[in-house]
């Protein structure tokens, strides 16, 4: 006879065979009738009109979803759920440790303040495609400005406001908005940091003119305005109109967000409005198990994609309540702040990045801060950002006793490539896998010539075009650079950048990235950029930066660079300069501490860098001295210098 517990084991494992079938024909669904299923998708959401064609494929490998279609994002995320009577729900709980506020706004309230933002913008000449830079802080004003945006048809582009005043420049000066919207600061355990300085500071750098700031004064600190320019944010719209959401084609973009390219040159991906507004409402359902009337945390940052997609519009497209939280997971004030405030506000799903737990395992390893904190409401916790190592995810769920789930997707991708649906068909979690390809997303693995790899079989992973909806269409005013960066190595496929494998039961493991950008806490950035600057340093003669594992960032960079001849410069006195100059040039988010001189870099006889076999070496991995190096000797050289700074610590 089983035990109770045993016959419970059997029943779930049988459920979850059933489930992970269930997954499998929606996938398959997906991929065999995708206009039908996209089609269905689309009915969540109010149409202007809706599209008869669900997938334009006349100029692949440019696909358009929903081309004839017309909506409004901003209509769908705020409007219609005050129409529905629901204005009195709370829209957005704002969560601020750091200034020990706390606050909720509601639909009717959002709706009002965003229709006021847009109307301002609209009094000053800002129309459909013109862009609009947001450099803000966590605060509420941040969505309202995102929203108002779409509101008008407006192009967003959110940057984070770690990033240096260089880094702001360089994306003012592609993306060429007539308006920022900035804050005076933003504020940090470690205190305020000023933001308008930032900001005047890249405005003075950038080629591109910026007609108007607006600009939102905190009582932390005031920020001087330059008259004829800056905007004070309260005056402005105390007095501005209101407008109506304009109607915008399904294939006209909402945003523009920028991330590390491989040269250091930013690269802006484009998102449309109605595939976006369609794959997010289905994946808040489906995927995170959110419904109208739920409260959703996605604990991240505005200026990341994690921040566009479940901080602001999915919550709010399914008519759920999103969480803003200005804060960290742990020193504001302690390792339980997380857990009390899902406990407060009822959260119902929680999505963070492993590096925040394992920011909380380090400082409270045995979960002596979830004591008497009641998680009852608590169905699910979701892990992305970066690779989430099995440890830190088992030790979650043994603390939280909750399912949590890891999944995978990228900045590009818009929403999740790789997950389990929560919401549908829950699969049994393997820990170390983000589980299944969600519909829509024809994943493979394939060699370096493109041939399909058995599974446990270690290769590239590619999705099979066209991608799904809400992924980039392009990259902002270069189609070239979009083929060139995604989708030329495989023709008809998109190349992800990452390398791993399928399991005997299709489940994907995403192991590390295939080129030399860092992934820093979730962050990614360019090994390239990390140069430039290094080399900015005048006794610098060449530099070479690679990602190195790091416990609790997953990632951080480790640079070594190449004196010119002469140079006296002590070593201390080096690295102090060194981490100095990364931190000016493009901010602590990089979290730039290890660097190192050395006497030659190892190389290719055509000159390139050997950066993956230094990461090797670093990394205690098995390698082999390509057969094209110039000097074997060198990576002895940097063996040293790796020693010495605690990595590469055994021979292999």
């Amino acid at each position: 006879m089983l035990t109770e517990q045993q016959n419970a084991s059997v029943a779930q494992a049988a459920n979850q065979k059933q489930n992970q079938q269930k997954h499998q024909a929606l996938h398959q669904a997906s991929l065999l009738n995708k206009a039908e299923f996209w089609g269905e998708a689309a009915k969540t959401l109010d149409w202007i009109k809706p599209a008869h064609t669900v997938l334009d494929e006349s100029q692949a490998p440019f696909y358009h979803w929903f081309a004839d279609g017309e909506m409004n994002t901003c209509y769908n995320a705020v409007d219609r759920h005050v129409l529905a009577g629901r204005g009195d729900q709370v829209a957005i709980q704002y969560v601020s440790p750091v200034t020990d506020t706390e606050y909720g706004i509601s639909y009717a309230e959002l709706q009002a303040q965003v229709s006021r933002l847009a109307g301002f913008m609209q009094s000053i000449g800002i129309g459909k495609g013109d862009r609009v830079v947001i450099y803000m802080p966590m605060v509420p004003e941040t969505a309202f400005a995102m929203l108002a945006c779409a509101r008008i048809g407006a192009i967003h582009s959110v940057v984070f406001g770690g990033f240096a005043a260089n880094e702001l420049a360089t994306r003012i000066n592609d993306a060429k908005p007539k308006l920022v919207l900035s804050a005076s600061c933003g504020i940090e355990p470690s205190g305020v940091i000023p933001y308008k300085p930032l900001l005047d500071k890249a405005l003075a750098q950038s080629v591109h003119q910026v007609d108007h700031c607006l600009i939102l004064n905190r009582s932390q600190y005031q920020a001087d305005l330059l008259e004829g320019r800056d905007l004070d944010w309260q005056a402005a719209l105390a007095t501005a109109p209101k407008a109506d959401c304009a109607a915008l084609k399904a294939t006209d973009p909402l945003y523009v967000l920028y991330t590390s390219g491989t040269t250091g040159q930013p690269k802006g991906v484009v998102r449309d409005n109605g595939g976006h507004a369609v794959a997010l409402a289905w994946s808040m359902q489906h995927i995170y198990d959110i419904q109208a009337g739920d409260v959703f945390w996605a604990a991240s940052d505005v200026g990341w994609v994690v921040g566009h997609s479940y901080i602001v519009y999915g919550p709010l497209l399914v008519g759920a309540t999103t969480l803003m939280y200005e804060g960290k997971p742990v020193g504001t004030p302690d390792p339980g702040a997380f857990w009390r405030t899902i406990a407060k506000y009822k959260v119902k799903s929680f999505f963070t990045a492993p590096t925040a737990i394992r920011a909380i395992k380090r400082e409270d390893p045995d979960g002596e801060y979830l004591q008497g904190v009641d998680l009852t409401c608590l169905k699910n916790v979701f892990l992305a950002g970066e690779r989430c190592d099995p440890d830190t995810l088992v030790w979650a769920h043994t603390k939280l006793a909750k399912p949590v789930i890891d999944h995978w997707w990228q900045t590009e991708t818009g929403w999740p490539v790789a997950a389990n649906l929560m919401g549908t068909a829950p699969v049994a979690i393997k820990p170390g896998s983000p589980a299944l390809p969600v519909p829509g997303y024809a994943v493979e693995v394939v060699d370096e010539l493109g041939e399909q790899v058995a599974p446990n079989t270690s290769g590239n992973v590619v999705i099979k075009l066209p991608l799904p909806p809400g992924t980039l269409t392009t990259l902002w005013q270069n189609d070239q650079r979009y083929q060139d960066s995604y989708l030329s190595m495989y023709p008809g496929y998109y190349l992800t950048g990452d390398a791993g494998y399928t399991d005997e039961d299709g489940y994907l493991y995403i192991m590390s990235r295939i080129d030399d950008i860092i992934n820093v806490a979730g962050h990614r950035l360019s090994t390239g950029r990390f140069e430039e600057v290094l080399c900015q340093h005048p006794d610098v003669a060449e530099a070479a930066v690679i990602g190195v594992d790091d416990q609790l960032k997953g990632q951080v960079p480790l640079g070594l660079v190449v004196l010119k001849k002469g140079v006296t410069i002590s070593d201390e006195e080096l690295h102090k300069q060194l981490i100095t100059l990364v931190r000016q040039e493009i901010g602590p988010v990089a979290s730039f501490r290890l660097v190192s001189a050395i006497q030659k870099l190892p190389k290719t006889r055509s000159g390139k860098i050997l950066r993956g076999t230094m990461r090797k070496i670093a990394d205690n991995q098995q390698y082999t001295a390509p057969a094209t190096i110039e000097d074997p000797q060198t990576l002895e050289l940097v063996r040293t210098a790796l020693t010495r700074m605690g990595y590469a610590d055994a021979l292999v």
